[in-house]
């Protein structure tokens, strides 16, 4: 089981310096280009990706959302952004396990 990271450069940065491998976008034709190439390979099972550049991709994104189907979406804050929940809480919560 794999992840694939689908962010902005310094999220996507800072994944990989976990070993997760990604792609960082900056507009709409990349993310839609980072989306499938994450979805070609099956190892990957688990999609994170940052709430503006799944706005980005809105359509694709909720058609994996709202399914049963792999692979696992977790969309998680920008960087900068507040939320009232970590990072590690809003994954765990995603896949059912603690990382």
């Amino acid at each position: 089981m794999k992840y694939f990271v689908i962010a902005d450069e310094d999220t996507a940065l800072g994944f990989s310096l976990v070993g997760l491998s990604g792609a960082s976008v900056h507009d709409e034709g990349e993310a839609r280009a980072a989306w499938d190439k994450a979805i070609e390979d099956s190892q990957n099972a688990v999609i994170i990706i940052t709430e503006s550049v799944a706005s980005m991709i809105r359509e694709t994104v909720d058609r994996y959302l709202f399914s049963e189907s792999f692979p696992l979406v977790v969309e998680i804050p920008d960087p900068g952004k507040t939320s009232s929940r970590d990072l590690r809480s809003l994954v765990n919560e995603a896949i059912g396990v603690s990382i």
